[in-house]
């Protein structure tokens, strides 16, 4: 039985539009898969100043991925393990997590693995290489263990002289000829005053003691008198 030219031409948009939405049920699939571009991997450091390796997934699938991390040793094929995490709940706009390296130093390089379901097995390209970035305790370490190179001098060394004088003489008092001790005689008693003059606190006694005497004489001269006169009246 065949088809009217109307019902044939039916039938191949319906086949045409079924094969376009196929296409596009493929593309949309390849394009939520999840694959190694979308993980991305950076040295540097965390919020802790910790030096950390940041792996990033933007995969629209939600695939969890184990991420593995391993140092690059300085032989032939050589490697070991450092450290592995796991993205539980990939999104399309990232989601991070942090990897610890076992050894941070300018460098030093690592290789990341991701397996993520049975879509991904396989590294991110290229090389993880830490930079040229002290981070946290290893930079305190570095600091304290240079030597300071600062010019400025310290407050001892730059203070001015003092002003102050000294308490030892001078240079002028210091050379200042002494007098020489005098040869003449110095005055009776050792002293400096001028020579007596009889004018003494001795002096000055003795004639008080004189004078007492003698007006103690008169008094007896004229005692005496009135008894001779009071005798002869008898």
């Amino acid at each position: 039985m065949s088809l009217s030219p109307r019902a044939a031409g039916a039938a191949r948009v319906l086949g045409t539009s079924a094969a376009a939405v196929a296409l596009s049920l493929a593309a949309a699939h390849t394009a939520l898969a999840c694959n190694i571009g979308d993980f991305t991997a950076t040295a540097l450091c965390d919020a802790h100043d910790n030096g950390v390796i940041r792996v990033t997934d933007k995969d629209a699938s939600g695939t969890p991925a184990k991420i593995s991390l391993y140092i690059q040793l300085n032989m032939p094929g050589g490697e070991r393990w450092s450290d592995t995490q796991t993205i539980e709940h990939p999104t399309a706009e990232g989601t991070s997590v942090d990897l610890h390296p076992q050894d941070w130093h300018p460098g030093v390089s690592y290789r990341v693995h991701v397996q993520a379901g049975d879509q991904v097995d396989d590294d991110i390209t290229p090389l993880v290489v830490i930079p040229d970035v002290t981070c946290g305790a290893s930079a305190s370490a570095s600091a304290s263990a240079e030597p300071s190179t600062s010019s400025t001098p310290s407050p001892a060394s730059s203070a001015t002289p003092s002003a102050t004088p000294s308490s030892s003489p001078s240079s002028a008092e210091s050379s200042s000829p002494v007098p020489a001790a005098s040869s003449a005689p110095s005055p009776a008693g050792g002293g400096t005053h001028l020579a007596d003059t009889g004018a003494s606190d001795g002096t000055t006694a003795f004639a008080g003691t004189a004078a007492a005497l003698v007006a103690a004489g008169g008094g007896i001269v004229v005692a005496l008198r009135r008894r001779a006169t009071a005798r002869g009246s008898r």
